[in-house]
């Protein structure tokens, strides 16, 4: 997910505008959005939320990719979940942050004050239905990561993580994931072992097999390049036909 640069003041020239909680937006509904938001950058490794925090806003990942982390009494800390440009952040109804938000890259984010966006969810359909389709596609992504954590090889954690990647940023330029796709990889690989519950060592002799073996190309520290992506998709192991196996 690269940094793009972008009008702030023109809804219409966002690089999310299409899958953001806005995407139903009418013109007068945007106006309406545009009176009550405002814009906050981050660089990376900044936190943006505590857990218990109060949260007067809530705001759509503009560029960027964010952590949500969750802490234990014992001080060990998971990390559940990551937001990426236009991922939803905060929750209308509740006051208090219930996950750690930390900036993994620099980030951007479209925030909305909590209290006129939820003033104006009653009265703007197309603000909640599309706030409710958001809500349903994170929990399917939340099951999958349930299968990634825990059923999954490390090797298919990898390929899985740079798919679902691949998907999001090729959803976000309006195609769909193919054949020679490429991206930046919006992670550190020590993000990535924490993120997948694994060694730094692991990612990293993962990711070199992967490329290795032509699964993947490599460019830089962060360019990926994806020469087949049915051949990818093989390796994260899921079951996409239904057949049996």
């Amino acid at each position: 997910m690269s940094d793009k640069t972008f009008d702030h003041k023109d809804c219409g020239s966002c690089p999310i505008r299409h899958r953001a909680v806005c995407a139903r937006c009418e013109a007068d509904e945007l106006e309406e959005l545009d009176s009550i938001k405002y814009y906050r950058s981050y660089e990376a490794g900044q936190p943006i939320i505590w857990s218990g925090d109060r949260m007067d806003f809530v705001a759509s990942v503009v560029t960027g990719v964010a952590s949500l982390s969750q802490a234990m009494e014992d001080g060990r800390t998971q990390m559940v979940g990551l937001l990426l440009p236009s991922d939803f952040l905060g929750r209308p109804g509740r006051e208090f942050a219930p996950y750690d938000v930390v900036a993994v890259s620099n980030l951007t984010l479209c925030c909305f004050r909590r209290k006129p966006f939820e003033q104006m969810m009653l009265h703007t359909p197309h603000v909640s239905q599309r706030l409710l389709e958001m809500t349903l596609d994170e929990l399917d992504a939340a099951r999958e990561w349930m299968l990634i954590l825990g059923r999954k090889t490390a090797r298919e954690k990898i390929a899985s993580l740079l798919a679902i990647i691949a998907r999001r940023e090729a959803s976000l330029e309006l195609t769909t994931a193919g054949d020679g796709m490429s991206f930046e990889l919006p992670l550190t690989r020590e993000a990535m072992a924490d993120y997948l519950g694994l060694t730094l060592e692991t990612v990293s002799r993962q990711i070199s097999a992967l490329k290795r073996e032509g699964v993947i190309t490599l460019e830089g520290k962060r360019k990926v390049i994806i020469p087949d992506y049915d051949r990818l998709q093989i390796e994260t192991g899921d079951d996409t036909d239904g057949g049996l196996i």
